[in-house]
């Protein structure tokens, strides 16, 4: 492992320019660790060009901004692609190639290969585990700014530490992180878990409205209506869909939000036993075992997604 540290820091301090993308509809980890990432390096080489892309979020808008890439830079670019298995899940890339250089960093289970050097752990909580991991295996300099970006995506991707692939290195590296740049939790856990009124009032409509099958599966078909009845944002299941881990009938539950204005449907997934993430893969999308998503073009794949996790929690049960 440690030559595979040193690589990656002799890519990054290799080139000028660099752009950190990873994945859409992205989530803390995923923004955590390329803005983490994107502070770890300017504090280590202060001259480099950094660009962090994909769609901002509002909903995240304390993780901070995106950058404007300029197009032209891109073939002379080192890019590291955070928390992405696949190309046509990463945010702001077409096609990986057009870079000069690819670094893939990841804790989901590889899919596809488009990356010159990778580093996929899959027994990590998160990419910001790694990235910590990663900052005291090198010479990269830690500093509040990243720590307080790479904490707050671990604690999001680890649900405060609940899931089951939080290890003891989980909370060395934490511990460690803490120690060395006083960050202040308290203010971290505010901006991870305040939320407006309007959320709550989703979290009702979901609880009221769900269905919950013989084999555990609990699952929501939201339609457009709905969507802007709470807000009128089609990522608003996302941001709550991690407060229903703890009903005892139910082992899977699935969110369908019907998005019209880029028409289709967002699946947003999780589950407290039965590993989820390769149904979703049949449909386009994927993640965590315990934590996945997709995007559907096709309205017929929500009732099959429904029926392949049904089986799986009967499956489970037995």
């Amino acid at each position: 492992m440690k030559e595979l540290y040193k690589e990656i820091y002799k890519k990054i301090k290799e080139y000028d320019k660099i752009v950190i993308a990873r994945h859409i509809g992205a989530d803390p980890d995923a923004l955590g660790s390329t803005m983490g990432l994107k502070e770890l390096i300017l504090n280590t080489f202060p001259e480099k060009k950094v660009s962090v892309i994909g769609v901002y979020s509002s909903v995240f808008k304390y993780m901070g901004r995106m950058d404007k890439l300029n197009e032209n830079e891109i073939k002379d670019s080192l890019l590291i692609v955070c928390d992405t298995p696949n190309v046509e899940r990463i945010d702001g890339v077409t096609n990986p190639r057009d870079y000069a250089y690819v670094i893939k960093i990841d804790h989901h289970p590889a899919i596809e290969k488009f990356e010159d050097l990778k580093w996929v752990d899959t027994s990590a909580s998160s990419v910001c585990q790694m990235l910590i991991e990663l900052t005291y295996e090198t010479r990269l300099k830690m500093n509040k700014e990243a720590a307080e970006k790479l904490f707050m995506g671990l604690v999001s991707d680890t649900n405060r530490f609940l899931y089951d692939y939080t290890s003891p290195k989980t909370f060395m590296l934490v511990s460690k992180l803490i120690q060395d740049t006083k960050i202040d939790i308290t203010s971290l856990y505010n901006n991870l878990y305040s939320r407006p009124l309007i959320d709550v009032r989703f979290m009702g409509y979901v609880a009221q409205t769900m269905t919950v099958t013989e084999g555990g599966l609990g699952y929501l078909i939201i339609p457009d209506e709905i969507v802007q009845r709470f807000g009128g944002d089609a990522a608003l299941a996302g941001n709550v869909i991690g407060s229903f881990n703890n009903i005892n009938e139910v082992l899977v539950w699935v969110i369908f939000t019907e998005d019209r204005k880029n028409e289709l449907i967002k699946v947003n997934a999780r589950s407290r036993g039965p590993e989820i993430h390769t149904v979703l893969e049949k449909y386009g999308g994927g993640g965590h075992p315990m934590a996945s998503g997709a995007r559907l073009k096709n309205k017929d794949d929500v009732e099959k997604i429904i029926n392949d996790l049904e089986e799986l929690c009967k499956n489970y049960r037995k």
